[in-house]
């Protein structure tokens, strides 16, 4: 989809001034008049012109993931369900924040709109459905019969019927008037992720983790048919608005099924990662289909075909997810590593892509700046090392030896040396223009999440699944010291711009330390989860960390005082950076997008 350059600030939370990326896509939909497409990210739902491309707007206000959205039969109003336990309607024209429903106890996981738009159902991971009044907001009934979270619902066409597909490996039938469980369907062997009517209300299709697609008489119960074919789990199926054909989505395929006679028709293909949502257009022609990404850097594009042939029409990029950031020593560049396998470069000013780096044939933990802007480290679980030339985007090194996913890579302080810490419990020191390794540091007894080198660089610092910290001579390699005071495993280290304070982050605190002495100096509380990222401002007046808990939090270095808190990610928040000239930070997250922050001074 095309990017507007305004769409990096709408929406932001409070305190932040741009974002980079979109989040991974999970849902699509057409609007009832079919000008609009809706996309379901981890931050919220974006909004395009299906015409031109372009995008339109973004709700956001939930504050954890949205898993569920449904536009009303008129197209005035879009209710989005989430991880938060709550329902939220939006009014499409405006795009005003018109209600929150509140009352599960559980994360929302489907939403669905009775055919005259009086009704909404909202089901959730507790296995419960509530019927709302969608013009009140009033709660009217509460449906018990699963056992285990509801993953899709859906009315039948002529608004008698709800049809809710569980986890619990059942399909419930209720009656819309009475409330009641009217027939519950068995066999699927496991969980149900998706249902849909035919538009003649005579069947339901079903999509299972077992890998079938389930065809049912829906006056009797019966089991008219199972469609085989898929090699994964089946997490889409939808009837087309002429009901001749039925669409299912699996990882990597979409099949398009002959639906009177359930005879196959045509096998899609254009992703290596799960399909996550399919839709067909109000006008029949267009079918799409959307991949969130999750495993490759496939994901974050939407696919336009042509419903009757099969034939693929058009891939439009929507974004790929973006997980970790870094300064580029100017302070002109951000490089994060986007998707699974890639690196792209980003104008800190304008926040406008400007390069792609790909070659890694896995997912990549980190990414590093030479001191001079020159080069690019990256570390990945494909056991390799990558040095990348900036200006040309061209792969110049691959340094190999570690047998086990690298976690944490550093430039020494004056661009000689690159360390790398791994999963194989070591730490590798390399010629930084060679290519060549100089040592190989052992003593961890776990994982190495996380090397750093101090700005002087005399010493390289090294912490992980152990739960201590070794300190090593950055010249030699010779170990120095152990530091032991850690709440648990060691995620994430800085030091200080005068080498003078080490910083570590764990389970829900930071401890500072003294370089010189060893000497355990403070514990910063408040996080409500592990700590997996720490950056000193280069200022050296303030400390980052960045949580589980979803939040970016500054503390002061003289005080250890809590200074503000920024919230506004949807999940972990795996990686902090300052800017050169510390009045931005930046702020990586699991949810895909990064956050830049304005810092007060």
């Amino acid at each position: 989809m095309e990017s507007n350059n305004q769409s990096t600030e709408w929406k932001l939370p409070e305190g932040a001034k741009a974002r980079l990326g979109k989040g991974e896509i999970d849902e699509i939909a057409y609007s009832p008049d079919g000008t609009q497409l809706a996309v379901r990210s981890s931050i919220g739902i974006w909004f395009y012109d299906v015409h031109t491309s372009a995008e339109i707007n973004l709700f956001t206000g939930h504050t954890d993931p949205v898993n569920a959205m449904a536009y009303s039969p008129d197209g005035k109003t879009l209710a989005s369900g989430s991880s938060d336990k709550t329902i939220r309607l939006w009014d499409t024209v405006t795009g005003d924040h018109r209600q929150t429903l509140e009352g599960h106890t559980g994360e929302v996981r489907s939403i669905a709109y009775t055919p005259d738009g009086r009704t909404l159902a909202s089901g959730s991971w507790s296995g419960e459905i509530r019927l709302w009044d969608a013009h009140t907001g009033e709660h009217k009934q509460t449906l018990k019969e699963h056992t285990w979270e509801v993953n899709s619902m859906v009315y039948s066409p002529d608004g008698r019927t709800l049809a809710s597909g569980s986890s619990d490996k059942t399909i419930c039938l209720w009656d819309t008037v009475t409330g009641e469980c009217k027939q519950t369907l068995n066999g699927h062997t496991r969980e149900v992720y998706s249902v849909s009517y035919s538009p003649d209300n005579r069947t339901l299709a079903s999509g299972s983790s077992d890998r079938t697609v389930c065809l049912w008489d829906v006056h009797t119960g019966e089991r008219k048919q199972t469609l085989k074919g898929h090699t994964s789990e089946v997490n889409s199926v939808v009837y087309s608005p002429d009901g001749k054909l039925l669409a299912s989505g699996a990882v990597g395929e979409m099949r398009l099924w002959d639906a009177m006679t359930g005879a196959h028709k045509h096998t899609l293909k254009g992703y290596t990662d799960y399909v996550t949502s399919m839709a067909f257009s109000p006008d029949r022609v267009t079918f799409a289909s959307a991949s969130s990404g999750a495993s490759g850097s496939s994901g974050g594009i939407i696919h336009l075909w042509d419903a009757a042939t099969g034939e693929h029409k058009q891939a439009r990029a929507h974004t790929d997810s973006i997980r970790s950031v870094v300064y580029s020593p100017d302070g002109s560049t951000l490089a994060s590593k986007s998707g699974s396998k890639t690196i792209c470069l980003w104008d800190a000013r304008t926040a406008q892509h400007k390069e792609t780096f790909s070659g890694h044939r896995d997912a990549i933990h980190c990414v590093v700046y030479s001191p001079d802007g020159r080069m690019l480290a990256s570390g990945s679980s494909d056991k390799t090392v990558r040095l990348w030339e900036v200006h040309t985007a061209e792969l110049k090194q691959t340094l190999r030896g570690h047998t086990r996913q690298i976690n944490s890579v550093v430039y020494s302080s004056d661009g000689r040396m690159l360390a790398s810490g791994s999963s194989d419990k070591t730490v590798r020191l390399w010629d930084a223009r060679t290519g060549k390794l100089k040592w190989t540091l052992r003593g961890h007894t776990g994982e190495v999440y996380s090397v750093v080198c101090s700005p002087d660089g005399r010493l390289l610092g090294s912490g992980g699944s152990d739960k201590i910290i070794r300190l090593w001579d950055a010249h030699t390699g010779e170990h120095k010291q152990t530091l032991r005071r850690q709440a648990g495993e060691v995620y994430s280290m800085a030091y200080s711009p005068d080498s003078s304070t080490l910083a570590s982050g764990s389970r829900k605190e930071i401890q500072v330390w003294d370089t010189c002495t060893g000497e355990h100096k403070q514990t910063l509380k408040g996080h409500a989860g592990e700590v997996y990222s720490v950056a000193y401002s280069p200022d050296g007046r303030l400390l980052a960390s960045g949580s589980l808990d979803k939040t970016v939090r500054l503390w002061d270095v003289c005080t250890g005082e809590h200074k503000r808190t920024f919230a506004g990610h949807t999940k972990t928040v795996e990686f902090v950076a300052f800017s050169p000239d510390s009045r931005t930070l930046a702020s990586g997250s699991c949810d895909g997008t990064v956050l830049l922050w304005e810092v007060a001074s």
